[in-house]
């Protein structure tokens, strides 16, 4: 049976995470798991600094002081994140999910998910999480982390899902595209019956007509309606308009080619177009 895991908080992304969830366990009748990860702060009183002038008894009353609301936070934080599941299992159950799990978790998002991923078809998360409307154009901190930890498919939900119909493929003929392809070309996936397009941008060499060619023979034996093409330019630019002006409704890329210092001095093609594009994107490491 497949299985998906839906990692959601309290912003306004969790319920498009949940309707994306819902979207792909319909069309493969898949299980869905809701994780809801507690952090360290959110079970904790900012650390306060004990060194100052205060005597012995002082100090000891405040600790114990703070040691209470510590444990008041806690139990409020875990109540919360079980009211968070609860109406997440209703609204999957609503939309048709029959098998829907919970599970509330404390610590990191990143050991969590490397817990449950064994066995999933698929991770989705927000693009952003609950400070997404103090910080329009910040992505969600976890993101980045994920997908590089992770050895499953990601889906980053946009702000609100939209029925998904034609999908654009950023191919840029490396490993992690290829395990993209690899991916799609089996014999049932969530994106089975949809309009694909593969888009490779750059010098239209005959490498990369080649590869461009190998991958959508492949998407097309397995029934896929396939456009493909080669376009000139830089690949953010022209992948964003490509998005815009075509009216795709998902975008499937390989994602973190190069390691993180790289990317703090270059820049990520990752990263830009979560940024910017408005629609879900699939991403494959």
């Amino acid at each position: 049976m497949p299985r998906l895991i839906a990692f959601i908080d309290s912003s306004i992304y969790a319920n498009s995470v949940l309707d994306h969830a819902a979207w792909v366990g319909r069309r493969l009748s898949a299980d869905i798991e809701v994780l809801h990860v507690l952090g360290r702060g959110d079970m904790s009183s900012n650390e306060v600094n004990l060194s100052g002038a205060l005597d012995p008894d002082a100090r000891d009353y405040l600790m114990a002081e703070l040691s209470a609301l510590d444990e008041q936070k806690a139990k409020l934080a875990q109540k919360r994140g079980r009211l968070i599941l609860q109406d997440a299992k209703q609204r999957l159950e609503a939309a048709g999910i029959q098998v829907v799990t919970t599970k509330l978790r404390i610590g990191d998002l990143v050991e969590t998910m490397h817990e449950f991923e064994t066995g999933a078809d698929l991770i989705l998360i927000g693009k952003r999480g609950e400070a997404a409307d103090f910080a329009r154009m910040h992505l969600g901190s976890n993101i980045e982390r994920v997908v590089r930890a992770s050895t499953k498919p990601i889906l980053v939900a946009s702000r609100e899902f939209k029925p998904i119909e034609r999908v654009l493929i950023a191919f840029d003929g490396g490993a992690s595209i290829t395990k993209g392809i690899n991916y799609l070309s089996k014999a049932q996936t969530a994106f089975s019956g949809l309009s694909l397009t593969l888009l490779k941008v750059g010098e239209c060499t005959a490498d990369a007509k080649d590869r461009v060619d190998h991958a959508t023979a492949m998407l097309r034996a397995v029934g896929y309606q396939v456009e493909s093409r080669v376009v000139p330019g830089e690949p953010e630019r022209v992948i964003s308009e490509a998005v815009e002006e075509e009216k795709f409704n998902l975008l499937v890329m390989g994602a973190y080619g190069h390691s993180r210092i790289r990317s703090l001095i270059v820049g990520s093609t990752t990263t830009a177009m979560i940024r910017s594009c408005k629609i879900p994107i699939v991403l494959f490491r």
